[in-house]
């Protein structure tokens, strides 16, 4: 079965850097989309960045644009998130994906995504 794992994450203050990794295991399917979302308390689960795997095209959401980035490392096999000028708001559990397939429209939609990491807090204090 597939199999998520994290590294990173911890806590910084205001305006400080964080990078997470996501390592993969056992990937059955030729064709995959992998993106990393986030859960803050008593707020919904949203997208931050992903990653179409056919065409390398990255997706962002309005509120990390220019602050987050989000990259395949091909050496190490592992879906990077470096996140810059961390804000207090970004505080929250971090979240792996992957989903089989490609779609566009639904890059960043959590409930299209099949298999999860075990999430990393992330911290941001003013």
């Amino acid at each position: 079965q597939t199999q998520l794992m994290h590294s990173g994450g911890g806590s910084v203050q205001a305006g400080g850097s964080l990078r997470l990794s996501c390592s993969v295991q056992r990937i059955t399917y030729t064709t995959i989309c992998m993106g990393w979302f986030r859960q803050a308390p008593g707020k919904e689960r949203e997208g931050v960045a992903a990653r179409d795997g056919p065409t390398g095209r990255t997706r962002y959401a309005d509120s990390v644009k220019g602050r987050f980035t989000i990259s395949k490392d091909n050496a190490k096999n592992t879906l990077d998130l470096q996140m810059n000028s961390l804000e207090p708001q970004d505080t929250a559990i971090y979240y792996c994906a992957l989903r089989a397939g490609s779609a566009w429209q639904s890059l960043l939609w959590p409930a299209s995504y099949n298999y999860w990491g075990q999430g990393t807090q992330v911290t941001v204090s003013s």
